[in-house]
């Protein structure tokens, strides 16, 4: 479809804007069989939904090459958010300017009487939240009788908000002649059953392929403990230097927290969540958008509809509910052509959970270990390098700083120098307590482990153990470090470690002075050499009757339910008869 099928204004609009093609979903709704028909869409976030249903209303509103005067609103766009409403306007106000078209915006969070004064001077296009749209409506400042287009932008997201009956008296209050445009990532039953009750014979529209995990997103997977998540993240952080990254997190009080650690380790980061007011919003969008900030951490509500165009990393810090508010928070990225990652933080024990969400969106993601500091280091020798072999012309003032250097300082000194201030500028990577299953093989013969102590532990396979909380643990009771812990082997009662030769009497003093105060009931003591042959081997049931002598189970996880006590059977005394005492 050529743009000389649209209206002029419009046609103008998006030349200027620099669009050579129309998107799927933008094609699909100027299509002849979408034309003067109420329209179900079901298409991915980021695929220029707003822009296609600005087109697909066009012939309702404008009347040759321009729109009515302003008065009673023609068009009525509902979003969920303030900010995904207030992204809408501002792109209807770019693509209708041609068409002197007023757009006026009725949100939560903004001077309601400010925005009564605005529709009382009249408008074409109305965009607003639900909540805030009804108020106006039964104060009487929102006349919706001349509507001839109604549109329920991310329909889905505002059903699951609550905002049914908003938006029932909304689409209540507008003519029977009306066209409905229900716009939706997913279309669930509740969204066909609102189609069914407000649509009249509606083209359904679905630009979502069988990939449902966004073509310009690459996911990838992380399994970590539960303990090492926010080091994660600031090793994600600084691995990938994203122009600008948004962390998800569930609630309000965990943004507060992410926001402030990472402020504190030197990362220039803004939060959003319920908690902010409109004008803090703004503010947090801005800083974003000027790149003075680089990373925002946000819950699912306050991110819906954020597009910042720089914005290629996404970290699911808390995991998403369900596969579709992964896709809505991943779709943050890859919008407009452009790539963009999206990386799952999982907590070991969940990782199954995961994958069967990943596998439901359809989505294929890579599982790859955390970045070390190494791998780090690494990068950040390469992104320097790339950094400072640029061409580019060079002021006469900092030549002139350049040559006074020469004088002063050897070429050599001055690099270092360079590279000093470079690596201060960033945040340190942390490094991560837990280590993956290879690592903990590959201990077997490193360095400095050539002459061992061996302790043992009284918890083994029948007792869940497992080194993703084994190592931890060590550490902890200890009193050392993870790089300090050598081969660990679980057999099917205990787990025995090495610890080298010259920390073992400071290792076993350390154990005995935190027996007392752990509670997890793990007991460790020196033993007297390896794992004998073929522990690995028993495969003793973790249920049914205990051996002789197993030690008692320890509390180990709250995950770990204890075993059901098993039922006294001695025989109990006879109850006393109460009949007629028995003849003698």
């Amino acid at each position: 479809m050529t743009f000389a099928a649209l209206p002029t204004p419009l046609a103008d609009a998006l030349t200027t804007r620099g669009y050579a093609e129309l998107t799927p979903v933008q094609a699909a709704v100027t299509q002849d069989e979408a034309k003067g028909r109420d329209l179900l869409v079901s298409a991915q976030t980021g695929s220029g939904k707003t822009v296609a249903f600005g087109l697909a209303m066009a012939d309702d509103l404008i009347d040759g090459d321009a729109m009515p005067a302003p008065a009673l609103p023609l068009a009525l766009v509902v979003a969920p958010t303030r900010e995904l409403a207030l992204q809408v306007a501002k792109e209807l106000t770019w693509l209708y300017a041609s068409a002197r078209a007023r757009v006026v915006t009725c949100v939560g969070g903004m001077d309601a009487a400010r925005e009564r004064r605005n529709l009382s001077h009249g408008a074409q296009i109305v965009v607003g939240t639900p909540g805030r749209l009804r108020d106006h409506l039964e104060r009487g400042a929102l006349d919706l009788s001349a509507i001839r287009v109604a549109v329920l932008d991310e329909a889905d997201e505002m059903l699951d908000m609550g905002f049914r009956e908003e938006l029932e008296a909304l689409l209540d209050a507008t003519p029977e002649g009306r066209r409905t445009f229900l716009f939706s990532a997913t279309l669930p039953k509740p969204i066909v059953a609102m189609a069914r009750r407000y649509q009249r014979d509606a083209h359904r529209i679905s630009t979502v392929g069988e990939d449902r995990g966004h073509g310009d997103i690459a996911y990838q997977a992380i399994a970590v403990a539960p303990a090492d998540i926010e080091h994660a993240v600031i090793n994600l952080l600084r691995f990938h230097e994203a122009e600008t990254a948004m962390l998800f997190c569930a609630t309000r009080d965990n943004v507060r927290h992410l926001h402030a650690n990472l402020v504190e380790r030197g990362f220039a980061a803004v939060a959003l969540s319920g908690e902010h007011s409109q004008s803090e919003r703004n503010a947090a969008l801005q800083a974003l958008r000027d790149r003075r900030a680089r990373v925002c951490v946000a819950t699912d509500v306050a991110a819906r509809g954020i597009d910042l165009p720089t914005l290629s990393l996404v970290i699911h810090v808390e995991l998403p509910r369900d596969a579709e508010t992964l896709q809505h928070r991943s779709g943050r990225t890859g919008r407009a052509g452009k790539k963009g990652t999206a990386i799952l933080i999982v907590p070991y024990p969940r990782r199954r959970r995961v994958e069967m969400t990943l596998k439901q969106a359809k989505i294929a993601a890579e599982w790859l270990p955390v970045p070390g500091v190494e791998d780090i280091r690494a990068k950040d020798r390469e992104r320097l390098m790339e950094k400072l072999t640029e061409p580019g012309e060079i002021e006469a003032e900092d030549r002139a700083i350049a040559e006074t250097l020469l004088e002063r300082m050897e070429p050599i000194e001055i690099a270092a120098a360079l590279i000093r201030a470079h690596r201060a500028s960033m945040p340190a990577p942390e490094e991560l307590i837990d280590r993956s299953p290879a690592e903990q093989r590959a201990a077997t013969h490193r360095p400095g482990f050539d002459d061992i102590v061996w302790f043992a532990m009284n918890v083994g396979r029948r007792q869940n153990a497992d080194p993703r909380w084994i190592l931890p643990l060590i550490c902890r009771r200890g009193h050392v470090t993870k790089s300090e812990i050598g081969a660990i082997r679980i057999g099917a009662g205990e787990t025995r470690f090495q610890v080298p030769r010259a920390l073992a009497d400071r290792f076993a003093k350390a154990v005995a002075r935190t027996a007392e105060a752990d509670e997890d009931g793990v007991l460790i003591a020196p033993a007297d050499g390896p794992p004998p042959p073929g522990t690995r081997g028993d495969h003793a049931p973790r249920h049914g009757h205990r051996k002789p002598h197993a030690p008692a189970r320890p509390k180990l996880h709250p995950t770990h339910a204890a075993r059901p006590a098993v039922p006294d059977r001695r025989p109990r005394p006879a109850k006393p008869h109460r009949g007629k005492p028995p003849k003698k």
